[in-house]
């Protein structure tokens, strides 16, 4: 900088000294020359306390949206019928009343603002902005050093990955990784592939926070809301501790909803303010002038397009590869062998919980050295008998070794220690038993147990298998590491898929829920429903306890719908023409591969007609 400096100085006496060079006053020649000689900066620095305005739409933000208000909204099919099935009584559920707002939403409520810079000590380098939000004490870190976003497989949480750059005196923002929020908080979601860009824009004390959400399940088309913040730099934020309680006594597992057809609610907003209540329920093209000359004169098709069925998405690496994801403790997530594998290593070892697909065998191997290097394979696991959860069994039981001595050893021989243990509950051996003459010996378990639990201790943690019976097999178990606060469900939970339920092996979808309920009580988050014990699916990204309770919210309310229309007598043909899983199908659905919306409908109609 100083030779450049001491550059511009002689070239400025060289054009004094020109005698063709009109005479400006020394001074101001060299102001201009070195303000020319530098870009501008213009980023506009955020930082400071921030305090809400109300005047632009204070009814939706300080009392709430009215029940049934989609007007202007360009959401899909799917997503009106997820808000005309949402009864408000959810929030009283003690797993759902310390929700935060995620960070597209946040800014919407009561929210006093501040904004910190993070800056590099040694470069003085802006690292990353970090907000407060007074409602419900949300923090996000939107970083600003040119990081990458996380594959997806890693956790979501309520204010996602964030990362920002400037573009002229506008910060940009993109946000991913976020977990299912609202687009308004009547009952119309938000979901979890949805990617959300911000743009801040400060005009001397006022900040403008403009929000644009592009969700592939539940908008037809992005959807853009603004927020106004004017500077106080006297403000006080509050602390916002939060503990749910018990506010109403239900059944165990309850789900609050309407079931369709049922919600005498839907329409009060559209009579109330004397607006068409087709217009009410909201689609793209309620958002325009021109929907008012539609009104008049033509049959109303709000809301009829809707987007084809997205594709889930990669909920395990596309390379074929296997990744290897630290989750806390002494617990790692393998993805990418077919089915999610737990990982579990210190100083006996090492213990997996399920071997994936026999063909990566090989590659899981190479991953459990890269973890632990040097440590021997003593225990695998397994959830079921399933061959993304037991299909690697023979190939990575033959690489480990049993700890054995004693009488064993002196009844058996030294054979006695070759081999991983292989533990399952005793109907998984049933189950790969009765296919035995395809199966090598050793993909069988070694060791099963019949009752409701088993227990280990191994690497200084105790270690327990659950049975949950008759859930997606009869064999099911959960495996929960106490110390690491870690839980493996295996394919209980599949945040990305409607769960297999196998009717042959003994799977019903009450097991299922049954599975997810005590998921829900092993499970403790440690704020704002968030983190705390962590949860490893059977497939799918690495997940908290809010993950699991939108999953169990979402089968509970649809065995209610099934188990409704049984009762009134319906054919499995009838229940099908009903379509009484639309609203969920882009999120967990498939019209294709080994386990289809079409089979899940049919299992779940005879589950229950069983």
């Amino acid at each position: 900088m100083r030779e450049f400096v001491s550059e511009l100085v002689n070239a400025f006496v060289k054009m004094m000294a020109d005698k063709h060079m009109p005479k400006i006053p020394a001074l101001s020649l060299l102001v201009i020359a070195l303000l020319t000689a530098f870009p501008a900066h213009a980023q506009i620095d955020p930082a400071g306390e921030w305090s809400p305005r109300y005047h632009e739409d204070q009814p939706e933000r300080r009392p709430g949206p009215e029940i049934g208000d989609y007007l202007g909204l360009p959401i899909t099919n799917a997503a009106r019928l997820r808000g005309e099935a949402w009864d408000a009584s959810l929030l009283t559920v003690p797993e759902h009343q310390c929700k935060p707002h995620p960070s597209d939403y946040s800014p919407r409520g009561p929210a006093e603002l501040r904004i910190v810079r993070l800056v590099d000590r040694d470069t003085q380098q802006i690292v990353a902005y970090q907000t407060h939000i007074s409602m419900m004490g949300v923090e996000r870190t939107i970083w600003m050093d040119g990081r990458p976003h996380p594959p997806s497989w890693a956790p979501h949480t309520w204010q996602g990955f964030s990362t920002g750059k400037w573009e002229g005196d506008m910060l940009t923002i993109t946000t991913t990784h976020l977990k299912i929020g609202w687009i308004r908080r009547n009952g119309i979601p938000r979901s979890d592939r949805a990617t959300v860009v911000e743009h801040w824009i400060r005009h001397e004390n006022y900040l403008t926070w403009v929000v644009i959400v592009t969700d592939p399940v539940y908008l037809t088309e992005p959807f853009i809301r603004t927020t106004d913040f004017v500077a106080d730099p006297d403000q006080q934020i509050a602390p916002y501790p939060c503990e749910s309680v018990v506010e109403i006594q239900r059944p165990r597992g309850a789900v609050p909803h309407h079931l369709p057809g049922t919600n005498t609610f839907i329409t009060e907003f559209a009579d109330k303010h004397n607006i068409p209540r087709e217009a009410a329920r909201g689609g793209a093209e309620t958002m325009y002038p021109e929907y008012r000359e539609t009104m008049k004169g033509h049959a109303v098709t709000s809301g009829a397009r809707s987007l084809k069925q997205p594709d889930p998405g990669p909920s395990a690496p596309p390379d074929g590869e296997i990744h290897v994801l630290d989750v806390q403790g002494g617990v790692h997530m393998l993805a990418g062998a077919g089915g999610n594998i737990a990982i579990q290593s210190g100083p006996n070892g090492v213990l997996l919980v399920d071997a994936g697909l026999e063909p990566f065998a090989g590659k899981v191997f190479a991953a459990i050295g890269k973890v632990a290097p040097g440590q021997p394979l003593r225990y695998i696991l397994n959830t079921s008998a399933r061959p993304d959860h037991a299909g690697g069994n023979d190939a990575l039981a033959k690489k480990g070794s049993t700890i054995a001595g004693g009488t064993v050893v002196a009844d058996i021989g030294g054979s006695a220690q070759e081999g991983a243990a292989v533990v399952a509950h005793e109907q998984v051996l049933t189950r790969l038993g009765a296919i035995q003459p395809s199966l090598p010996f050793g993909a069988l378990p070694t060791d099963t147990y019949a009752s409701n639990q088993k227990d280990l201790y191994f690497n200084g943690e105790a270690v327990q298998l659950i049975h949950i019976s008759n859930a997606v097999t009869d064999g099911d178990s959960l495996v929960f590491f106490r110390r690491s606060d870690v839980l493996a469900t295996g394919d209980i939970f599949t945040p990305d898929r409607y769960p297999i339920i196998d009717l042959e092996r003994g799977g019903t979808v009450n097991g299922v829920i049954e599975g997810l309920n005590t998921i829900l009580d092993i499970t403790v988050p440690a704020d704002k429903q968030e983190g705390g014990t962590m949860v490893i699916p059977g497939r799918g990204r690495l997940c908290d306890e809010a993950d699991v309770l939108e999953y169990r919210d979402m089968l509970t309310v649809i065995r209610d719908r099934f188990q409704d229309m049984i009762d009134k007598g319906m054919t499995l043909d009838r229940v099908k023409a009903a379509k009484p899983t639309q609203d969920y199908d882009p999120l967990y659905g498939s019209a294709s591969g080994p386990w289809t919306t079409d089979m899940f409908i049919e299992a779940v109609y005879k589950s229950l007609k069983r």
